[in-house]
């Protein structure tokens, strides 16, 4: 009778895939272990330079246009309506040239109705100048008046005291004649004084109304500049740079009309990147590249603020422009920031910020290969930047982006 039997365990075949898996982890671990393979580029592409020692010129650069030194922009003083164009943008103008007229109805009738209120404040004038001299001429005939009938009260009672001491006159009519001499010299007191107080008041009013016409004559010059300036003049000798109105077009007040420039005139406006800006000074050198001539010139002024991530810097241009430049051009400016003497350095590698470090590729001797290196930079120029630590002189390295081989610390150069 058959008898079963529990199954043997396959040793032997766990121990054949242990094995398998133990060398495969031996096998990766060996292959992480080796360098990855050395990338090749093509020496003719990249851009090289060698360190060396020297006399560093720092610079910053930055784009710009040439624009005048004085521009003139001519705005409406009253609305109106362009009725005529005289000339047209690039022009040569004088200060007194008409360059649009414009029509406003109701500024003229402005003039008219200023011109009608000084009119009448004027014979205003001449009717209270006469108005009141007639008053003081009345005043002086009333004082005169009581003058005599005063003195010849003063002269009864002269005559009653040379009376009354004979006792030929009563002494009641004594006391009226001295009573009435009294009043008469207090009246003739109180008439010269309001004949005073009218000369003054008179002198007072006649001030009041010369100030009106003197108000109401500026009015009118104002009225009339404003009709006169309908007629818009350059007010500067220069050309005519912009004119953007047309013919019937509505200008407001305030509206500009025109803009005169002197060409002969320019400076240079760059836009220096705010992180190199800060380096420059009012008074450093610097040149200009108006790709028809290289102009020298003086830093005059620095913007305050930054716009865009540039800061604007007026360069002065020294000597005769050349051919062609003219406002609006645009141009190529580079300042002079300082010298540095006895400085390493070499050409700047891209992406490479002055006191930043860096790393980059230094060719060996035999220049097959390029090896990373760090690289702790100092002040940078345009093309040029100082090196601080990593290089010496005689060094070369590139100054190409190699970016996509910062995986590599060793590339291989083919020729």
């Amino acid at each position: 009778m058959d008898i079963p039997r529990p199954p043997k365990a396959n040793t032997r075949r766990y121990l054949y895939v242990g094995g398998a898996l133990a060398g495969l982890v031996l096998v990766t671990v060996a292959l992480s272990q080796l360098d990855r393979a050395v990338p090749t580029v093509e020496a003719a592409t990249l851009w090289t330079d060698t360190v060396a020692r020297g006399e560093m010129l720092r610079e910053v650069h930055g784009p710009g246009t040439l624009v005048p030194e004085q521009i003139r922009w001519i705005a409406a003083v009253t609305a109106g309506r362009v009725e005529r164009k005289h000339v047209e943008p690039g022009a040569k103008v004088s200060a007194t040239t008409v360059l649009v007229e414009l029509s406003n109805p109701d500024v003229e009738l402005q003039a008219l109705e200023a011109q009608r209120q000084l009119t009448e404040a004027e014979a205003a004038l001449v009717n209270l100048r006469a108005s009141l001299e007639t008053q003081r001429l009345n005043q002086q005939g009333v004082i005169a008046t009581i003058r005599s009938e005063y003195l010849d009260a003063k002269r009864a009672v002269e005559v009653g005291e040379g009376l009354a001491a004979k006792q030929l006159i009563a002494p009641t009519d004594m006391q009226r004649a001295q009573d009435k001499r009294e009043e008469l010299e207090a009246r003739y007191g109180i008439e010269q004084e309001r004949l005073r107080v009218h000369t003054d008041a008179m002198a007072a009013q006649l001030d009041v109304q010369r100030s009106q016409i003197a108000r109401l004559r500026e009015i009118l010059a104002f009225r009339r500049q404003q009709a006169a300036s309908m007629r818009v003049t350059a007010g500067a000798n220069g050309v005519l740079q912009e004119l953007p109105l047309e013919v019937g077009q509505w200008a407001m007040s305030g509206t500009t009309l025109a803009k005169v420039v002197e060409p002969g005139r320019l400076k240079a406006v760059l836009n220096i990147p705010e992180t190199q800006a800060k380096d420059v000074a009012i008074g450093q050198r610097a040149s200009i590249d108006t790709r028809n001539g290289i102009i020298q010139g003086r830093v005059t002024r620095i913007d305050p603020a930054a716009r865009n991530g540039t800061v604007s810097v007026d360069i002065a241009l020294d000597g005769t422009l050349p051919a062609g430049a003219r406002p609006d051009l645009t141009v190529d400016g580079t300042v002079e920031i300082e010298r540095l003497p006895n400085a390493l350095y070499v050409g700047r590698p891209a992406y490479a910020q002055a006191n930043t470090a860096l790393e980059v590729f230094r060719i060996e001797p035999d220049g097959r290969s390029a090896t990373r290196v760090r690289v702790q930079f100092g002040r940078g120029s345009v093309n040029a930047i100082e090196i601080v630590d990593g290089l010496r002189e005689g060094d070369r390295v590139i100054l190409s982006d190699l970016s996509q081989y910062n995986e590599h610390q060793r590339i291989k150069l083919s020729s």
